[in-house]
């Protein structure tokens, strides 16, 4: 490591020796000569703010001006004022002119941090101080010159941010001439315990209290953790340690009381939620099964009613006619029919009936001349369906003495379906 990297650790007291984080110091120190833009990337916390001040008292601008200015604490309303100024009247609460930042630090340097926060109406002046060094303060017509650097930094996916519409791309451009990469803490796992006694020699001094030291198990717990605040969590945790701990020998149980280690265990998302999509599932299938069965009862019972008709009912029934009866009221038919097998068919110890089932797709089709069946008035035979079925349903009824178990078995329908038909016939007694 040079002489001059060193140096900047030493007088920025910077901690550790990550090639990553030597790398942005050493391209920190090769652009601050130059005057062209810099953006440094990293999470919250990993020490960004670092970066600007080296660029800037490396640069010939160091006995000039240096602000900071966090651009996601401004409000949006007010965040041109702060940075390019207003004149007396510009808005309500005007009541003299002001100077902006980039007035202010004309000659010298402007951190931006959070940048990528900044309004997009503010972004378009900033484009133009970029291309220009121009700018306008609220309220004004007058351009003016400034002459400032500008370091911005972000934690912020500038890509998506771009994509999405929150942030200019010609601007991110102008922005990144350089970057310049942080690495997160939990990278830097030589680091962390070095930081660690760092931070304790400080709060030492600076509470007037013994320092913190850790033993094996605790650096290993620390160099193990992710840190997901970086560098300001581990400084936050040293100093509340500091104060906190009366005990200076800290172990990995004692800091696991203050940073539980993450367990990885599977994540179980809204298990209420999912149960009750479960349950609506299944209730939705039972009622499609029910709407299906009762759709396919309804056609064969039209299509047995057809053949009735055209029968004029003498009570002849053909082998078609029994292989429809056997589709409707024999349970083991229906499951014959959707494999193509024979079908069979008793009635009161006939002999059965073989017969190769005629799959009908369209029941409609085989009675669209029922409506041109002339019907005799003197005819004794009900033709109506519901009297049919209500008959049907009584002989199943009485032949398994109630058992309406057995009776919705027999006719080839649920029990669900056969209550429905008892009451909607009146048959409860």
């Amino acid at each position: 490591m040079s002489n001059e990297l060193q140096n900047i650790k030493n007088r920025f007291g910077i901690i550790g020796n990550f090639p990553a984080l030597n790398r942005a110091l050493e391209k920190s120190i090769q652009v601050a000569p130059t005057d062209i833009s810099v953006l440094v990337i990293g999470e919250s916390g990993v020490g960004k703010e670092f970066i600007p001040k080296i660029i800037h008292s490396e640069s010939r601008r160091k006995h000039q001006p240096y602000i900071v200015v966090n651009c996601g604490a401004i409000p949006e309303g007010t965040i041109d004022s702060e940075l390019f100024g207003h004149e007396k009247g510009a808005f309500t609460g005007a009541t003299a002119t002001r100077k902006g930042y980039f007035e202010v630090a004309d000659g010298g340097t402007i951190f931006l941090d959070e940048v990528g926060e900044l309004p997009l109406q503010t972004q378009v002046r900033l484009l133009r101080v970029l291309e220009s060094g121009e700018f306008m303060k609220v309220g004004s017509s007058q351009v003016q010159k400034t002459n400032v650097r500008i370091v911005a930094a972000t934690n912020v996916n500038m890509m998506k941010a771009i994509h999405d519409g929150r942030f200019r791309e010609d601007l991110y451009y102008r922005l990144n001439t350089v970057q310049i990469d942080m690495p997160p803490l939990r990278e830097r796992k030589g680091d962390v315990h070095l930081l660690f006694r760092k931070f304790a020699i400080d709060f030492a001094e600076k509470y007037r209290m013994p320092e913190l030291e850790l033993e094996p198990s605790a650096v290993h717990y620390i160099e193990n953790y992710s840190f997901p605040g970086n560098v300001r969590q581990l400084r936050n945790l040293v100093e509340q340690m500091t104060v906190v701990e009366r005990n200076r020998n800290i172990t990995a149980e004692k800091l696991a009381e203050y940073i539980p280690m993450e367990t990885h265990l599977p994540m179980v998302v809204n298990t209420q939620a999912n149960a009750k999509q479960n349950d609506f599932g299944s209730e939705r299938e039972i009622m499609y099964k029910i709407l299906f069965d009762m759709r396919n009862d309804i056609n064969d019972l039209k299509s047995l009613t057809s053949e009735l008709i055209k029968n004029r009912g003498t009570g002849d029934l053909s082998n078609h006619e029994k292989n429809l009866i056997n589709r409707i009221y024999t349970p083991e038919s229906q499951s014959q029919v959707n494999q193509g097998s024979l079908l069979y068919f008793e009635n009161n110890n006939e002999a059965p009936v073989v017969q190769t089932p005629t799959i009908i797709s369209n029941p409609d089709d085989s009675y669209e001349d029922v409506e041109d069946i002339e019907i005799e008035e003197n005819r004794p035979e009900s033709l109506s369906l519901q009297n049919n079925e209500k008959d049907l349903i009584i002989k199943a009824l009485e032949k398994h003495k109630g058992r309406r178990n057995r009776a919705a078995d027999e006719l080839g329908i649920s029990q669900r379906t056969l209550y429905r038909k008892i009451k909607q016939y009146n048959l409860e007694d």
